[in-house]
């Protein structure tokens, strides 16, 4: 007896080691980037579940983007669906708030302070003691909600829900059926521009009475309503600690898909179960990856970590597999599971890599989202939210991490349909596309952003290249292969940076610190390192090896001052590096490139332990749907996929002294560190399967076939890397690059000369200047400089010694009508320049799209401008366009005034007219002021504009000092 009991006993502390060994939920503290600018939200939710369940504490703002700041006091409910650190704000849909006394509409009412110590969040649960007495408990499953109210003893215990939260409701329903009961739909519009969710709601214990408020105005005896704001009270008579529950199912697709949803996942009301079985969930999630020697804080930064690549994408399909399709109808998935929030511009650089190592299976998933995404809307996704294409961001990024899955074996999809939709996301008349294929690269005025996406299409269309090579089409390869160079007519040999291009020619003057339009919130430093299709031929274009080293040594060691437009997303600074946004991510890993792989472990080691630490300002930027968390996942393992599309991983510096990953072929893949430490982050040398592993690289198929990584570390710099290095290169279909045309201002009055240039040895450069396309001849080549004196087009291409040719680069020039010039205008802002000191009179007039250029700003400063007209004549009539673009701060000025003279000392006034268009006509749009008057005479023309001023409470931006956009000046 004894025996046996003793082995019980044993079998007992055996099963609650193994139990706690394998709790690995508990290392996650939902919490961490809830502060800074992290934007994540602590709530409940499951792996990739449907609903978010989590309180609302911020109702806008760039930090309120997830509905939840940790700084805040107050929480006004709790809601369903959450984004999880995203820069744009939506979602916060069905809000229920439990309060005592009588029930209010207004949510500064039945809202409740809350304190940070009363406040518990694991995966799957969140809990918090109300200032209102209330303790409110969430926990959910994949497609429904379940909240626990605990009430002291009252009649009065209210639950409130209000269908108005939030964002601007289009259409809503509410339906209250029997005592216990309530459906209904909401339809919504934000960032997803209609947005659909459809709920069924059922309380554990029956109301005693309801009430419906219509525009927040109690309307008796109803029991359903239609409306865009709703909000209903249920009134219960409750025990001291008596809870009371309520289940809600949400569906995207109708209120029967809701409650199907609901009978399916949560039949009963045990609350406790439901949150042991959320918990189960996530530790089988979590598992998948095993790490073991570091310490508690490195741990719970890491499964957080783990933890935030896996709340999203979300489940879509209800339980019966219907969906709500990209073309707003209803659809059934056919054997996988449909998903939607696809932050791609983010995720395809490491979230996704990650998932094709440990969730094989919902990759292959996403892919036919992806897939059937553009049968039901024509488009794979770019930035796809709740079916809707908010085409946030820019490239088209769905297209590497099908291509990066499909490299490594991934690839149980329709491959002819893949290659189809990814050419027609590559082509076609948007976001310069058009202009691309024209010149092979976007200028300044062909497209906002024009660097960044010319370099984002290049990696882009090199996945095209290559997945259309793997499957055997030879001429859609040659096409992208080209297109997939794009970069280098972008790079400056002679500065090293990306630099932007406008008229033909670089633009100056050039602050490679400069945050403007030409780059996507980034700057030139930012962005410089952005060739991973073709790592090879960018340090080839750069000087050399070393000179990329001693590039990437400059970037970390410049000031983390930038100039130009404030970008919140440019953080976790070292040097122009910028941790917190997704263009800096790869860059410190392209030290393997040189040879000097024990920078990148300095560098990446020192990220990891000062940009992550384990509090709720734990991020050094917004958490970007697992993005940023997925960096520091890979890192902390010991690497990282610089270019997905290829199958080799980047060697970094491992965390931890172990790490096994759990594989679902049944295999395990360990990598092994026992010296690493705070100090000892330098690898010496590494073994792959007990074999000698020189190389600072390895492949996917390493991982996939299970073995050991082996790394000896120490506090010194090695050898190791330093031979076999890694590359990425094209060396098929090599382009011929653009000549640079140098002509300065595109306006100009006296002549001026054109000189043609190609930083590319060996080539002969031919133009015309009539706008035809040159052809190659004698009398087309470029042999010096030349002058014009009229208006001109130029068109220029380059031939090498094989006879191939660039794409043509155009530059027109613009002979002015007049000389006039401007006196002592107001200071514009640098980033908002136009064409520079005389754009209001260069007779080139920009166009609604801002970005492009053409429009010079001001902001604080009202603008006053002198324009000599260089001798004296009558004039009648003044005109000048400004823009308005309220939801990005510009704004028609509040008052203009024109005020001539003949000797720019005494000043007449001859117009002064206010109230053009109201602040919230949110109408992107060019308004022309025109001031007429009797004819009189005047050398010099005086114009005031004055600013709008502080934007006003309901404003984004509200505080702010606008901006006031001005383009061209007539006379006449």
């Amino acid at each position: 007896m004894i025996k046996n009991f003793k082995f019980i006993l044993f079998l007992f502390c055996i099963t609650n080691t193994v139990t706690a060994q394998n709790n690995f939920a508990k290392f996650v503290d939902p919490f961490i980037g809830t502060g800074g600018h992290g934007h994540t939200y602590p709530g409940a939710v499951m792996p990739h579940g449907m609903v978010q369940l989590s309180p609302d504490t911020r109702l806008e703002g760039w930090d309120g983007c997830s509905g939840y700041h940790y700084s805040d006091n107050y929480i006004y409910g709790f809601t369903h669906t959450h984004l999880s650190g995203t820069g744009c704000s939506d979602y916060g849909d069905i809000l229920l708030m439990p309060m005592t006394g009588e029930p209010s509409p207004d949510n500064k009412i039945y809202g409740s302070k809350f304190s940070h110590t009363n406040e518990k969040a694991s995966p799957g649960f969140y809990s918090v003691k109300l200032d209102n007495n209330i303790l409110a408990e969430l926990t959910t499953t994949t497609r429904v909600g379940l909240h626990r109210y605990t009430f002291a003893a009252g009649n009065k215990s209210d639950i409130i829900l209000d269908l108005q939260h939030r964002d601007k409701v289009l259409e809503s329903s509410v339906k209250i059926i029997g005592d216990n009961k309530v459906e209904g739909m909401r339809r919504s519009q934000d960032w997803a521009m209609d947005q659909h969710i459809y709920f069924v709601m059922e309380f554990s214990k029956p109301f005693m009475s309801k009430g419906i408020w219509v525009n927040n105005i109690l309307e008796n005896n109803l029991t359903e309503k239609n409306a865009t704001n709703i909000k209903v009270w249920f009134q219960f008579s409750t025990k001291d600690k008596e809870p009371i529950m309520v289940k809600v199912g949400i569906s995207m697709v109708s209120i029967e898909g809701a409650r199907k949803n609901l009978e399916s996942e949560l039949p009963g009301w045990n609350f406790d179960q439901v949150r042991t079985d959320a918990e189960k969930s996530w530790n089988k999630e979590l598992s998948r990856i095993e790490v073991s020697g570091g310490s508690n804080a490195n741990l719970r930064t890491f499964y957080t970590a783990l933890y935030h690549t896996m709340v999203v994408p979300n489940v879509a399909n209800d339980v019966d597999g219907e969906y709500r399709g990209r073309d707003n109808k209803i659809h059934t998935t056919n054997g996988f599971t449909y998903y939607t929030v696809f932050s791609l511009w983010d995720t395809y650089r490491a979230c996704h890599p990650l998932y094709t190592i440990i969730d094989q299976a919902r990759t292959l998933d996403y892919i036919k989202t992806f897939l059937t995404e553009y049968k039901d809307g024509g488009r794979l996704p770019v930035w796809e939210l709740s079916s809707n294409e908010t085409d946030c961001m820019i490239g088209y990024h769905s297209v590497p991490v099908i291509v990066d899955a499909s490299m490594k074996g991934i690839d149980k999809f329709d491959k002819k349909l893949a290659l189809e939709a990814m050419e027609k996301g590559a082509t076609g008349n948007r976001y310069g596309l058009s202009a691309l294929m024209d010149h092979g690269y976007l200028e300044a005025e062909d497209e906002n952003e024009s660097v960044s996406k010319t370099l984002e299409y290049a990696y882009d269309d090199w996945c095209i290249a290559t997945f259309a090579k793997s499957t055997g089409n030879e001429n859609d390869y040659n096409v992208y292969i080209k297109r997939a160079q794009a970069y280098k007519n972008l790079l400056d040999p002679q500065s090293g940076f990306m630099r932007p291009k406008k008229n033909g020619n670089w633009i100056t003057p050039f602050d490679p610190r400069e945050v403007n339009n030409n780059f996507t919130e980034a700057n030139s430093w930012q962005y410089s390192f952005y060739v991973p299709q073709d790592i090879s031929g960018y340090t080839l274009q750069l000087g050399g090896r070393q000179r990329l080293e001693r590039k990437l040594d400059s970037l970390f060691t410049e000031t983390t001052k930038t100039t130009g437009r404030e970008q919140s997303d440019i953080s976790g600074q070292i040097g122009q590096y910028a941790h917190g946004n997704e263009p800096s991510h790869h860059i410190i890993y392209l030290y393997n490139f040189t040879g000097k792989a024990y920078k990148t472990q300095e560098k990446i080691h020192q990220v990891m332990t000062e940009m992550y630490h384990d509090a709720p300002d734990g991020l050094a930027g917004n958490e970007d749907c697992g993005q940023m968390s997925a960096w520091y996942v890979l890192s902390a393992m010991g690497f990282y996929p610089v270019t997905p599309g290829t199958t080799d991983y980047m060697i970094g510096t491992p965390l931890f002294k172990q790490v096994v990953l759990h594989l679902e072929n049944g295999k395990t893949f360990t990598i092994d560190a026992k010296e690493t430490s705070d100090k000892n982050f330098y690898i010496q040398s590494a073994m792959l399967n007990g074999k000698a592993y020189p190389k600072s690289y390895f492949s996917h198929f390493d991982i996939m076939k299970g073995g050991i990584m082996s790394f000896a570390m120490g506090n010194k710099p090695s050898l190791f890397g330093s031979e076999n290095i890694p590359t990425t290169a094209i060396t098929d279909d090599k382009i011929v690059l653009n000549p640079v045309i140098y002509g300065g201002e595109e306006s100009f009055y006296e002549p001026k000369h054109i000189k043609i240039y190609s930083a590319q040895q060996g080539v002969k450069i031919y133009y015309t200047l009539n706008g035809d396309d040159p052809v190659i001849s004698g009398t087309n080549l470029y042999r010096q400089p030349f002058p014009i004196a009229n208006s001109t087009i130029i068109k220029s291409f380059a031939v090498n010694e094989k006879g191939e040719r660039s794409k043509i680069t155009t530059a027109k020039f613009h002979h002015l009508s007049h000389n006039w010039s401007i006196i002592s205008p107001t200071p514009y802002e640098q980033e908002y320049p136009a064409s520079g000191h005389d754009a209001f009179i260069d007779e080139m007039k920009g166009t609604v799209n801002w970005r492009k250029g053409n429009w010079q700003g001001y902001q604080k400063d009202n603008l006053e401008v002198i324009i000599d007209l260089k001798k004296q004549q009558d004039i009648s009539a003044v005109t000048a366009d400004f823009l308005q673009d309220t939801g990005a701060w510009i704004i028609m000025p509040k008052e203009v005034i024109v005020e001539i003279s003949t000797d720019g000392k005494n000043y007449k006034p001859v117009y002064d007219q206010s109230n053009f268009l109201p602040i919230e006509d949110l109408k992107v749009q060019i308004k022309v002021v025109q001031a007429t008057f009797a004819a009189a005479p005047a050398r010099y023309v005086k114009l005031k504009a004055v600013q709008y001023g502080k934007l006003p409470a309901w404003h984004e931006g509200a505080g702010n000092d606008s901006h006031l956009f001005i383009d061209e000046i007539e006379i006449k």
